[in-house]
C-alpha cells in the first residue's frame, strides 16, 4: 500500500513531473504527458494548473513528508538530557527507563500526549534504542526494558 517517500524517491517524483511540466510546455496533450511519465491524466492537469500558477517551483518535491513533529529538535535535546539523568531524577524508584515512564516525562514536560509506540519512534529518532539483558530472570518483568543513547543527537 503506497510509496516509500524517502529522499532518492521523492526526488525522482520530481523529476518526473518536470518531465511532465516540459512537455507540456511544448504543447503535447496531458493524456499523451500521462503516457510518456507514467502517471495519471488528473495528476498531470493538477501539475499543469500548479506549473501556471507557481511556475517551476510549484512542481518542487515536498521538504516534509507527512505531519511535522510535535517535539522539536530543541525539545528532544533537553528530553535527552532529562534521560541522561535518569529515572531517579525524574522521581521513579528505579533506575530503568520504560516507555510509559517516558511517555509520561513527555507529556509532564512537554505538554504533549504520545502514544507508546510514538514514543518508540521519537526514541529512535533521537538515537536510543532499547537494552535488553542477554540473559533474562524468571522474575523479569518485560514492560521494564531500559532505553539507552546508541548515538549522539544528529
Amino acid at each position: 500500500m503506497g510509496i516509500k517517500r524517502d529522499r532518492e524517491s521523492l526526488k525522482k517524483l520530481e523529476q518526473r513531473r518536470r518531465l511532465a511540466a516540459e512537455l507540456l510546455r511544448r504543447g503535447v496533450r496531458p493524456a499523451e504527458v500521462a503516457r510518456w511519465v507514467e502517471s495519471s491524466r488528473q495528476s498531470v492537469m493538477r501539475w499543469s494548473r500548479s506549473l501556471e500558477k507557481d511556475g517551476l517551483r510549484g512542481l518542487r518535491r515536498a521538504a516534509w513528508i507527512g505531519r511535522a513533529p510535535l517535539l522539536s529538535d530543541r525539545k528532544l535535546e533537553q528530553l535527552a538530557k532529562r534521560l541522561k539523568a535518569g529515572s531517579l531524577a525524574a522521581g521513579y524508584a528505579t533506575e530503568k527507563w520504560t516507555l510509559r515512564r517516558i511517555g509520561a516525562l513527555i507529556e509532564r514536560e512537554f505538554e504533549v500526549r504520545l502514544a507508546p509506540s510514538s514514543v518508540r519512534r521519537t526514541l529512535r529518532r533521537m538515537g536510543w534504542s532499547l537494552q535488553r539483558p542477554t540473559s533474562r530472570a524468571r522474575q523479569q518483568n518485560p514492560a521494564g526494558m531500559q532505553w539507552k543513547q546508541t548515538r549522539g543527537l544528529p
